[in-house]
C-alpha cells in the first residue's frame, strides 16, 4: 500500500507532548501489525541540535548513523523500538542550506531561485525519502501552529496533501486545557485559538489531542467539536499520566488506533497484544522497592527554573532498566558547581545508592564532578560515567591513585604534565577549522 501520513502539529504552548504523541501513534499502529516511521520537523535555522545549548533546547540524540538530533527522536526509538536515521530531522537550515548549494552549483539552470516551488519541494522531498517503504508515517512539526517558523512546513504538508490525495493524509492537534487556579474551570479558548491559527494555514484537523490536568469531559468535548467542525468523537482526552509510557494505553482506551486506521479506510492487520507492555508500565508505577540516584551534571538551570531535559535520555534508560528489574529509583539533580563553591557538601553523597555523572563539555563544574567522582571510589558507591563523565573519572584516578599531579584533559588544560585525555588527530583537524556539529551531509537525489 501507498504510504499514509499522519501530521502531528501542536497548539497553546509548547512542551505539550508532541514528541510522546506521536511516538505514542507509532506503537499503536506497530501493535496493529503496520509498518511505521517517524519524521520530526524543526523550524529552527541551525542545522541540527549538534550545536544547540542543553538548557536551551534539551539533550542532541545521537542516532545510529551519526545524526546530532532533537531528543524527540529519542522518545521515538525507545517507544517503537526501532534506529532512526538522521534523515528523519528536518529542520529549516538543512532546507535552505540544500537549495542554496544546489543554486550555487548552478543545478537549476538559471532558474529564479524561490520559496515556491524550490523551498516547499526540498522538503517534500525529503519527508518522502525518509517515509520510504513504510506504511505509516507520522510527522511532527516542532513549535506550536501561529508560529512564523512553521508556515513553510505546513505550506509543503498541505501541498503534499494535494499530490497524494486526502485520503492518504490526516492532521493531528495536540494542544492544552489549562485550569487556572483563580477559576477552577478547563478553558476551552485558547484550543480554539489554535484551531483557528491551523485553519489560516487551509488546514483542518482529523484528531485533536487535549492535554490537560484531568480527563476531558462532554460539556468540554461538544465546546471543541463545535468550534472545529471535528466529531467529539475523535477530541480525545490525555490527562497527565504518571509514565509517559501509559500514554498508548491510554489511547488505546478511546480506541484511538481504531479511529486513525477507520480514517484510512483500513483494518488491523493483527489483535495488539500490550500484555508485556501493560506489565512493564506497572512495573515502573508500582515498583517492589526504590533506590536513590544522584546525577551529578550542569546544564540544569534555564533562567529561574530548573530543568532536566539535557539529561532526558538518561533518565529514560534508567525507567526502563528498573521497569525490567522491578525497581523504582528516586533521582536527585545535582548541579556539580555546588561541590566547588561549598566543598564539605560532598558529604551528601553517602546517602545515594549510586552516582552517575553525565557528559558535557568545558570546564565549568570540572572539578565538582572530580570530587564526586573521588568520594564515590573512596567510599565504594556504584558510579557511572557518562562520555565526559568517564573521561573524568580517568582523570580523577590518574592524579589520585596513579600519583600523576595535575592530569588533565587537554580540554580544559591545554598544558597539563599529563594529558590523560586527549584529541584525536581528526578531532584536531575538525577543531582547528571550526567544524562544529556532526557532518553536514544528504544525499541530493537531484544530482
Amino acid at each position: 500500500m501507498k504510504t499514509k501520513f499522519i501530521v502531528v502539529a501542536g497548539g497553546v504552548i509548547s512542551g505539550v507532548g508532541k514528541g510522546v504523541t506521536t511516538a505514542s501513534l507509532g506503537k499503536i499502529l506497530q501493535k496493529y501489525g503496520y509498518s511505521v516511521t517517524l519524521i520530526k520537523i524543526d523550524p529552527y535555522i541551525n542545522y541540527d541540535a549538534g550545536t544547540l545549548r542543553p538548557t536551551e533546547h534539551g539533550e542532541v540524540w545521537v542516532t545510529e548513523d551519526g545524526g546530532e538530533i532533537d531528543q524527540d527522536l529519542g522518545t521515538y526509538e525507545r517507544f517503537i523500538n526501532l534506529d532512526i536515521s538522521k534523515k528523519n530531522n528536518i529542520t529549516t537550515g538543512q532546507i535552505y542550506k540544500t537549495v542554496i548549494d544546489r543554486e550555487r552549483a548552478g543545478q537549476y539552470l538559471g532558474q529564479t531561485v524561490q520559496f515556491v516551488p524550490h523551498i516547499l519541494d526540498e522538503i517534500k522531498q525529503r519527508i518522502i525519502s525518509a517515509s520510504q517503504g513504510k506504511d505509516f508515517a507520522i510527522v511532527e512539526l516542532g513549535g506550536t501552529v501561529g508560529d512564523y517558523e512553521n508556515t513553510p512546513f505546513l505550506f509543503a504538508l498541505k501541498s503534499l496533501e494535494r499530490e497524494i490525495g486526502s485520503d492518504a493524509m490526516a492532521y493531528c492537534l495536540v494542544t492544552y486545557l489549562p485550569v487556572p487556579d483563580h477559576a477552577p474551570e478547563m478553558k476551552t479558548k485558547p484550543t480554539q485559538q489554535a484551531i483557528r491559527l491551523l485553519g489560516q494555514e487551509g488546514i483542518l484537523p482529523d484528531f485533536i489531542i487535549c492535554r490537560a490536568k484531568f480527563a476531558l469531559d462532554e460539556t468540554r468535548k461538544k465546546k471543541i467539536e463545535s468550534s472545529a467542525y471535528v466529531s467529539s468523537d475523535h477530541v480525545i482526552c490525555a490527562p497527565d499520566i504518571e509514565t509517559v509510557y501509559e500514554m498508548p494505553l491510554f489511547f488505546e482506551q478511546e480506541k484511538l488506533g481504531l479511529k486513525i486506521l477507520n480514517h484510512f479506510k483500513l483494518t488491523p492487520i493483527q489483535n495488539p497484544d500490550w500484555s508485556v507492555w501493560t506489565q512493564l508500565v506497572n512495573a515502573i508505577k508500582n515498583p517492589a522497592h526504590t533506590i536513590k540516584i544522584a546525577i551529578i551534571g550542569k546544564y540544569l538551570e534555564s533562567g529561574d527554573y530548573s530543568l532536566t531535559d539535557s539529561y532526558l535520555s538518561i533518565e529514560q534508560a534508567l525507567v526502563h532498566a528498573a521497569a525490567h528489574k522491578n525497581v523504582g529509583f528516586d533521582i536527585e539533580w545535582i548541579n556539580a558547581q555546588e561541590f566547588e563553591q561549598h566543598p564539605d557538601s560532598i558529604q551528601r553523597l553517602a546517602e545515594y545508592d549510586g552516582i552517575i555523572i553525565p557528559g558535557g563539555f568545558g570546564n565549568s563544574g570540572v572539578e565538582g564532578k572530580i570530587a564526586a567522582i573521588s568520594y564515590a571510589r573512596i567510599n565504594k558507591i556504584p558510579l557511572l560515567g557518562l562520555c565526559y563523565g568517564l573521561q573524568l573519572a580517568v582523570v580523577e584516578y590518574a592524579r589520585n591513585v596513579a600519583g600523576l599531579q595535575g592530569a588533565h584533559t587537554i580540554e580544559v588544560n591545554q598544558n597539563t604534565p599529563y594529558p590523560v585525555i586527549t584529541l584525536l588527530e581528526y578531532q584536531r583537524k575538525i577543531m582547528d577549522e571550526r567544524s562544529f556539529g556532526a557532518p553536514c551531509v544528504w544525499v541530493d537525489t537531484a544530482l
